[in-house]
C-alpha cells in the first residue's frame, strides 16, 4: 500500500473514532437532570421515591447504590433476564444512556441511617456476615461485599438496605426464583437457615 493511501486511511480511521465519541457524549448530553428527574418524578418515585429512600420494605432503597449496579439491574429487567413483570414494564422504553443517568442520579442521593430494630438478632447477623459459619460451610459475605457492605460496581451495596427487601432476596436465590447474579449466590444461601438469612438481613438494615 502506498504511504499516501496509508496515510488517508489512518485519517479516516481517526475521524470514524472521533465521530463515535462526539455521537456517546451527544447520547450522554441529552439525559440531563431535568429528563432524569422526570423520569424518576413520573415513574421511579411510587415504589423507589425521589431521594431513592423507598416507600416500603417491598422496594429497594436505591439511595447511594453503584451506579452500574442498577443500570445493569435495569438492564436485565428488560431483557427478561431478572424475573419482575412490574420492572420488566418500566425498564422496556428506558435505553441504555437512561438508564446509567438514573443510577447516578440515585448513587448520589443519601439517606440516614437507622438502627437495627432487633440487636440481638443483628449481632448474630455481624458474626455471620463478618466470619460466615465453619460448621455449614456458609463463607463470610464481607468477602464479596466488603467489611463495610458497601460492596463494588458489579456487587450491591447492602448497608443500609431494608431488612425485609434483603431477607426476601435472600430466600428467592435459595429457592431459585432470582435469576440473575445466581451462580454464587445460590451455592452461598442454600446453606442458610432461615434464622441466619434474618440475622444477616437484621445486620445490614443498620449499618
Amino acid at each position: 500500500m502506498k504511504p499516501f493511501n496509508r496515510l488517508r486511511m489512518g485519517r479516516s480511521v481517526a475521524v470514524a473514532i472521533a465521530l463515535a465519541a462526539l455521537a456517546t457524549q451527544t447520547a450522554w448530553a441529552q439525559v440531563d437532570d431535568a429528563r432524569v428527574r422526570k423520569i424518576v418524578g413520573g415513574v421511579c418515585f411510587i415504589c423507589h421515591g425521589m431521594a431513592g429512600e423507598s416507600t416500603s420494605e417491598v422496594f429497594p432503597r436505591l439511595a447511594g447504590q453503584h451506579w452500574e449496579y442498577i443500570a445493569k439491574q435495569l438492564t436485565q429487567f428488560k431483557s427478561g433476564e431478572r424475573k419482575s413483570t412490574a420492572m420488566a414494564e418500566m425498564a422496556a422504553k428506558l435505553t441504555p444512556e437512561e438508564m446509567a443517568a438514573l443510577g447516578k442520579y440515585y448513587e448520589k442521593q443519601q439517606h440516614a441511617p437507622e438502627p437495627a430494630k432487633d440487636p440481638q438478632l443483628a449481632a448474630v447477623g455481624a458474626y455471620i456476615f463478618t466470619h460466615g459459619n465453619r460448621y455449614s460451610g456458609v463463607p463470610a459475605c464481607a468477602g464479596c461485599h466488603g467489611p463495610e457492605a458497601r460492596g463494588t460496581a458489579a456487587l450491591p451495596r447492602l448497608a443500609g438496605q431494608f431488612a425485609g427487601y434483603i431477607e426476601t432476596q435472600l430466600k428467592l436465590f435459595n429457592q431459585r426464583q432470582r435469576t440473575n447474579d445466581n451462580a454464587v449466590m445460590h451455592s452461598i444461601v442454600e446453606k442458610m437457615t432461615p434464622l441466619e438469612m434474618a440475622a444477616v438481613a437484621e445486620y445490614l438494615s443498620g449499618k
